[in-house]
Parts: C-alpha cells; sequence; structure tokens
C-alpha cells in the first residue's frame, strides 16, 4: 500500500512539473509573439532536449509545440483587428509575420475568414441580430440533425449562454466545422449529417451569457468553457462509432486557442441551415 501511495505521489510530483515547465514555455510564445521562436529555442527554455519537449506538447496539448505558437498569433491578431484601428499590414507584423501574404492564407486556414472579412462582420452585426439568429438555430438543428455523431455534455456547475459543439478534420479547433450544433444547457446532444467518412475532433466552448458582442468573439479565458472528446471520432457509413460524451470545464494554459469566433460559427450554420430549407422547398 505504501509502495502504491510513493508511485502515485511521484507520477503526480512528474505531472506538475511537467505543467510547470511547459507553462514557461507558453507564457514566453505570448511575450514573443512578434519575435522568431524556434523549436531549439523553445526547449531551451524548457530544459530538455527537442525530441523530449516535442514528445511533451504534443501529449499536453494535443497538437505541436509551432503550431500553437502560429495559433497564439492569430489569436492575437483577431484582438488587435477588433480592439484598435491596425491596418491588416500593421497588425500582421505585430504578430511575428513578415509576409501580409502568409499571415492573410494562415489566418484564414484557422479562423475560416481572410483578417478584412473577420473585422467586417463584428461591425455587421450587432448582440440582439446574435440571439435571434441562435435561438432560431437552436430549434432547427434539433428538429433537423440526423445524429452522425450523438452524446451527453455535462459540467460540474450550472451554466447559462451558448454551447457551441463542433466537429473538425484537426485536432485544434480551426476553420469551418464539419458539422456543428448549438445548446443553451447540458445535455444530450446530436449533430450531423457527416457525409465523408473519416476520422474528425470533437470540441465544445460555453460562452457565459452576456449583452457585450466583443466578448462572444474574444471571449475571455477566466469565463469560457471548454471540452473535447476523449479521442478521435470515426465515421463509417454516416455514423460515428461510438456516442462521445464531453465534460465542460475551465479553460486551461495549455488548452489550443479557440480561434473561430461564435457570431461566424452561428453566421456559417445559419447559411447552412437556409440552403437546406432551399433544397426542400425546391423538391
Amino acid at each position: 500500500m505504501r509502495r502504491q501511495d510513493e508511485t502515485s505521489t511521484n507520477r503526480s510530483n512528474v505531472l506538475t512539473s511537467h505543467h510547470q515547465v511547459l507553462k514557461r514555455v507558453i507564457l514566453t510564445m505570448r511575450e514573443r509573439l512578434d519575435e522568431p521562436l524556434s523549436l531549439p529555442e523553445m526547449a531551451r527554455i524548457a530544459g530538455i532536449s527537442p525530441f523530449h519537449f516535442t514528445r511533451l506538447f504534443h501529449q499536453a496539448t494535443g497538437i505541436p509545440p509551432v503550431q500553437f505558437l502560429y495559433a497564439l498569433r492569430v489569436e492575437a491578431a483577431k484582438r488587435l483587428l477588433l480592439t484598435t484601428n491596425l491596418s491588416v499590414t500593421d497588425v500582421c507584423y505585430r504578430v511575428g509575420y513578415n509576409s501580409i501574404g502568409t499571415f492573410t492564407k494562415r489566418f484564414a486556414q484557422l479562423v475560416g475568414v481572410p483578417p478584412r472579412e473577420f473585422r467586417g462582420l463584428a461591425n455587421r452585426i450587432d448582440i440582439s441580430l446574435l440571439e435571434s439568429w441562435c435561438a432560431g438555430l437552436e430549434d432547427y438543428l434539433a428538429a433537423g440533425s440526423t445524429g452522425t455523431v450523438t452524446g451527453q455534455l455535462t459540467t460540474e456547475d450550472d451554466f447559462h449562454g451558448i454551447i457551441f459543439l463542433g466537429l473538425f478534420r484537426t485536432a485544434i479547433p480551426q476553420s469551418h466545422p464539419v458539422a456543428g450544433t448549438l445548446l443553451t444547457a447540458p445535455g444530450p446532444y446530436q449533430l450531423g449529417p457527416v457525409v465523408a467518412d473519416g476520422t474528425y475532433y470533437l470540441f465544445a466552448a460555453a460562452f457565459p451569457q452576456t449583452r457585450e458582442l466583443l466578448s462572444y468573439f474574444l471571449p475571455e479565458a477566466t469565463s469560457l468553457l471548454v471540452g473535447a472528446g476523449e479521442q478521435p471520432v470515426n465515421v463509417r457509413n454516416g455514423q460515428a462509432d461510438i456516442p462521445v460524451h464531453i465534460r465542460l470545464r475551465a479553460l486551461q494554459i495549455t488548452d489550443p486557442p479557440i480561434l473561430i469566433s461564435l457570431p461566424f460559427l452561428v453566421a456559417t450554420l445559419q447559411g447552412q441551415t437556409e440552403s437546406k430549407r432551399s433544397a426542400k422547398k425546391a423538391i
């Protein structure tokens, strides 16, 4: 019994040590977004070999360190686009890019729209329009989903707000989701259909209820709840291999940034549902 306790304590100490190492590197990333930061330099900051560092980082975050750094830069770019009058070119250089073309391409890949369109979306909608979209979409999605992926979403505390669940092709929530749905409370969910067979990743983000539209574009880390499937989802012949249960929790420093903004997701889903309605009417 004593040996088991010692083993458990040692494992806990190792995990704590690893977390502190990764936290130090991620904080450095955030402080030096406009500077080159190579993998060997990250490993030096961590105090371990590049191979060991890369393995630990991927285990903790789900993605390689360089990809995490790219995501942090785009996250910072989103904030600058919505909270300053800086030009897209100035934003590009502020977050460590030397080429406006590379920056625009990567931003569009990770966020789903180019920088100028992202800024324009924030100027075109207001909180009332977003709430109206969400209310209509929740009812429509709940009634119209064929349930390719199903499961249960839970949380420790009561939650009031909007919960987005999205199915993505990569291990970080970026670009357009393959399928998505909205909830206003934890509970059972279903989303789909997913036409193409493949392996996907399910993520959830819960945005607390607020009248501040900017909070949906740039959620605060202290209030956002997140969750993810414990393993990838395999879809074959239009159905997931297993139910996927998600538990919402507080955002941690090792969580990759959520680069897609809720208003953009809602607008995307609204466009998809309107296309479905039109197709049904045409039949």
